[in-house]
């Protein structure tokens, strides 16, 4: 059986959530011929999907054109969205094109649409699987501007064409599509390691806390050099920031992928993501969160995280500042709670199994 996945490339979070029901899919469906297109690097696929596959660097989506972590450039993505549907049915005819010369059993997509739009031209049967779908995002965005309804009715009609769309546990709660499938949170579940125990750095941790600050997979550098040094903390952070605030870490030199460094610190600094939201709350890992700006998926995650994780939020200037001691302190307060169960992977490669085998 042929499955062709297209994985979006806007952030780490769509990878999050597709490898694991991958991984699951393939030890009931051994026979499972994998093609996965995506522009997010080879490394980091393999670090998240344990099963073999051919890749295609290409992207069908940009999802949002981003400044930051934590804020849409919408000029740029309102030009970038009308260039991209200028002629969206040759798009669509090319996509289908494609697609049937790959020969797939089903197409499966987190999150982009087209790929949809291009099975159902081509009568390959398709799935969607997310938390969030760009429709829904273009609309509360776009949806007043006098040149959106067209290109709104193509996003939807492509989400419509597919068999299912898989919305994970915490997800925005999709009205308008209408083959709305709910499952579990989906969530890698790691490996606690000693970071001060002989991997990777040796004793340079001692017997300080581990902070891992990882924002996702869109550039954001925090300002770390101009943070106090707080007792009993080290700032883990990426090698790429080159970073030299005296306490800080290249989380790379733990030598670990991200699900096992993240159960393994003793809590994460981030934005509300999918991924890192739903890992450390399956993991165990207090959580220090910025808002981003206006970004509608990110109520349900906080909504969830809150009744499912340890979370603190904390204001945009303590992060350009690094005065974080006090909302550690109270974080590290916080009565333990018991994690929640990552059901949703083995769910969603049910669905998978019984159409491809149906």
């Amino acid at each position: 059986m042929h499955l062709f996945v297209d994985i979006s490339s806007h952030g780490f979070g769509h990878l999050a959530i597709t490898a694991p029901v991958l991984d699951a899919l393939a030890k009931i469906a051994p026979n499972l011929r994998l093609t996965v297109r995506t522009r997010l690097a080879r490394q980091l696929l393999v670090q998240r999907i344990h099963v073999p596959f051919e890749l295609i660097e290409a992207s069908t989506d940009f999802g949002y054109v981003m400044i930051d972590a934590t804020h849409i450039d919408l000029p740029a993505s309102a030009a970038a969205y009308r260039q991209a549907h200028a002629d969206w049915p040759g798009r669509v005819s090319a996509e289908a094109r494609f697609l049937a010369s790959r020969k797939p059993d089903l197409v499966l997509t987190n999150v982009s649409y087209l790929p949809l739009a291009g099975a159902a031209l081509a009568g390959v049967p398709s799935l969607s699987l997310c938390s969030l779908n760009w429709a829904d995002l273009f609309a509360h965005f776009f949806g007043d501007e006098p040149w959106a309804a067209s290109i709104h009715a193509e996003m939807l009609a492509a989400y419509r064409a597919a068999q299912s769309f898989l919305r994970v546990t915490p997800g925005m709660p999709m009205p308008q599509l209408g083959n709305v499938v709910k499952i579990g949170p989906i969530a890698a579940i790691g490996q606690k390691h000693e970071l001060d125990a002989g991997v990777g750095v040796g004793a340079k941790l001692g017997g300080d806390q581990a902070i891992l600050i990882a924002m996702g997979g869109i550039a954001h550098r925090l300002p770390l050099e101009q943070w106090p040094r707080l007792p009993g903390l080290r700032w883990l952070v990426a090698a790429d920031w080159h970073c030299q605030h005296p306490d800080a870490i290249a989380f790379e030199s733990f030598g670990l992928n991200f699900s096992d460094l993240l159960c393994s610190v003793d809590a994460v600094i981030t934005k509300p993501g999918y991924g890192t939201f739903t890992e450390a709350a399956c993991n165990g890992t207090p959580v220090l969160y910025q808002r981003r700006t206006d970004w509608p998926e990110q109520d349900c995650l906080i909504e969830w995280l809150g009744q499912h994780g340890n979370a603190r939020e904390v204001a945009a200037e303590a992060l350009q500042t690094g005065e974080l001691a006090a909302s550690l302190g109270l974080l590290r307060q916080q009565a333990a709670i018991s994690r929640p169960q990552a059901s949703g992977a083995a769910e969603a490669a049910a669905q998978i199994l019984s159409l491809m085998a149906g």
